[in-house]
């Protein structure tokens, strides 16, 4: 299929970067923090406030899959970070899988029409592929995090404590929580397909009951890590160690993995860096780590589920290392096998990438186990992880001549669940630290930014668009709305869900569906438990309507005990959602939001809310490039739905088939 009509331009870059605030973005560019950033701005088309207002529900797989298709999640499916099972009520199922999308995707377009194109790690609807043009690539998408981070990882980030008041070597495995970190999955598996076109990734069902924050959304500060600790004492034994050195051991694989470490001396005579060794056999290390030096692509063994020993990349940091030598903290990564192509497609670009450029990176996600951390290691593997993708991407742009590429980058929104809703009250550290570390995320995101800039002086034009932001509450959020689970204390509260106690009276995580009218599963959506229709039904059908009235209402007369104001914003009939592109099949029968002001960071809350410190759930939209006017600002509402069909017209394709948007025509250098 040719193109359709004059294409504005013949490459087209679309930057998405999830989580990405255009108030903060734009406090920064004025304070002078963002000056890559600014430069785009000058040369391109948005806004004045850089604001485009977002689509429902406001969390990343719905609203990526709306850019890329230009329809409302009412009409592409996916109307929440998990997928409401049939099963069950209180059941939730994997939802980053492109076959559950009802909405035509625009690369496919693109590639159909002749275009070389690239989907980088789009989580929304991208993976498996779903055209069998030879044009089309596809890299992961089947989780927001970092680039295969969902299937190759084959060894836990940990922390190692090594001391010489430590008498043996212990590997510390922590205890599952019933929390989950927003927007990680790390437990895919590939399964093969029945075509030959691609794999289709699929993840555990679920049944989670959430009663207190802590068992959801809210169990992030948390989250449990690997611990190694060990003896230090006078190295022996080594076939070459300087006589004055000192030992410690570092374990992999749960300590499967042993790996002998020197902890050596300068030259004035203070222990400052770590040698980490095969074995006491070899007389060259592995590595070597200097104090408060962040380094990347540690190759060494992991072991994989099945057993089997693979090569996995790590990163690591000294986070200290007493100038005597008789205490080191280290930060090790996961460990993620350089040799897992599953979610490349074809496989042959993995090789190319990793063989050009480097693997892939591990992202940190014990970011809130300290301040240290979450500035040395969290936002230093973001780096690492930015330094690798634009390398990439500007690799194959020059190299394998790509056209068209839709790109996504995670470090805003991730990063950001560990910091943005501690900007008021603080956490490990104080609201101060929380507002430094947002800013060098900003910055680091500016500099990435940077790495493209030189595409519009060679003729690409670029978009950058986010699908949310995120707030920080000015107040506790209720206990409903987590995207994790099934809600239930606010929804018990009000006496419409009943869950089943022992013997003695404890509340168990278990729905008692006789005595349940409905209940809050995911973010956003009630269901009714209905005879006929649900598993455990109770509510007669023609009962509904009066139901739905008498949720709503008591929604509504919901208030905060501190304030003593209501807690949530809207909610509506299926029927009526639809003015808001929700409702259908894949929706409640109600749909709420949570007001703002009592908003967990995002996911829960309409897309215009703002939050403390300057923050807002809005996503961003800026272009500029061949195509776009030069230096304009538009007072037009840049609608979510829009994207995919003003992408359509600079690139001179057609629309794709269930598009809902309307081309930017006030921001076009030519009439439309």
């Amino acid at each position: 299929m040719s193109l359709s009509r004059k294409a504005l331009a013949d490459k087209i870059l679309v930057l998405g970067i999830d989580g990405m605030d255009p108030k903060l973005t734009k406090k920064y560019v004025a304070e002078g923090k963002m000056p890559n950033t600014k430069k785009f701005i000058e040369r391109g088309a948005q806004r004045e406030d850089l604001v485009m207002l977002g689509a429902q529900p406001t969390v990343t797989p719905p609203m990526w899959t709306t850019l890329a298709t230009g329809a409302y999640p009412v009409t592409h499916g996916i109307t929440c970070f998990y997928r409401q099972s049939k099963d069950s009520l209180d059941v939730i199922e994997y939802n980053l899988d492109s076959s559950k999308c009802q909405a035509e995707q625009l690369w496919n377009v693109f590639a159909e029409a002749g275009k070389k194109t690239l989907v980088w790690h789009w989580p929304g609807s991208s993976w498996p592929p779903t055209s069998t043009s030879p044009n089309l690539s596809v890299v992961d998408g089947t989780q927001p995090g970092n680039v295969n981070m969902g299937v190759a990882i084959v060894d836990p980030e940990k922390i190692l404590v090594a001391s010489v008041k430590t008498e043996e070597v212990t590997y510390k495995k922590q205890a599952a929580t019933e929390g989950e970190v927003p927007c990680v999955i790390s437990d895919l598996k590939v399964q093969k397909s029945t075509y030959n076109l691609a794999e289709s990734v699929k993840a555990k069902k679920k049944t989670r009951i959430l009663l207190t924050k802590e068992d959801g959304e809210g169990a992030l500060p948390e989250t449990p890590f690997d611990v190694v600790y060990s003896p230090i004492k006078d190295a022996a034994g080594w076939a070459d160690a300087p006589a004055d050195a000192r030992e410690f051991t570092m374990l992999h694989a749960g300590g499967l993995i042993r790996r002998p470490c020197l902890i050596l001396k300068n030259a004035d005579g203070v222990y400052d860096r770590v040698a980490i060794y095969k074995s006491k056999k070899e007389t060259e290390p592995m590595a070597v780590l200097e104090q408060g030096v962040y380094v990347r692509d540690l190759l060494d063994e992991a072991i994989k589920d099945d057993d089997k020993k693979v090569i996995a990349n790590r990163n690591m940091r000294i986070l200290y290392l007493e100038p005597n030598g008789e205490q080191v903290r280290m930060w090790i990564s996961a460990g993620m096998d350089t040799t897992n192509d599953d979610l490349w497609h074809p496989a042959s670009l993995f090789k190319t990438v990793t063989e050009n450029i480097a693997f892939p990176q591990p992202t940190c996600l014990i970011g809130n186990a300290s301040v240290q951390i979450a500035r040395e290691c969290m936002i230093a593997t973001w780096q690492a992880s930015a330094d690798w993708q634009a390398d990439v991407l500007n690799y194959l742009i020059e190299k394998e001549n790509f056209e068209i590429i839709f790109s996504h980058f995670h470090n805003v929104d991730l990063a950001g669940h560990m910091i943005i809703h501690k900007l008021k009250k603080g956490g490990k550290g104080t609201p101060e630290d929380y507002k430094q570390m947002l800013e060098d995320v900003y910055r680091q995101t500016d500099g990435y930014i940077g790495r493209f800039l030189h595409l519009l002086d060679e003729g690409w034009t670029v978009l950058i668009v986010s699908d949310h932001a995120a707030v920080c509450p000015e107040h506790n959020p209720p206990l409903i709305g987590d995207m994790t689970g099934l809600n239930v204390t606010l929804m018990r509260e009000l006496g419409f869900t009943n869950i089943k106690q022992d013997a003695e009276g404890n509340d168990l995580k278990e729905i008692d569906w006789a005595k349940t009218k409905a209940v809050a599963n995911r973010g956003n959506h009630i269901y009714l438990n209905i005879k006929g229709r649900d598993k455990y039904g109770i509510v007669e059908p023609e009962d509904q309507y009066e139901v739905e009235e008498e949720i709503m209402t008591a929604l509504y007369g919901y208030k905060d005990s501190v304030t003593g104001k209501r807690v949530i914003a809207m909610a509506l009939r299926n029927k009526d959602a639809v003015l808001l592109g929700l409702g259908g099949p894949e929706s409640g029968d109600i749909i709420y939001w949570t007001a703002e002001g009592y908003n967990y960071d995002h996911c829960d809350s309409l897309s215009t809310t703002c939050g403390y410190g300057g923050t807002s759930v809005s996503p961003i939209f800026m272009a500029a490039g061949p195509g776009f006017k030069t230096g304009f600002k538009t007072d037009r509402i840049i609608r979510e739905v829009d994207v995919a069909p003003t992408v359509a017209v600079i690139g001179g394709v057609r629309m794709p088939a269930q598009c809902e948007g309307a081309p930017v025509y006030q921001i076009l250098s030519e009439e439309f």
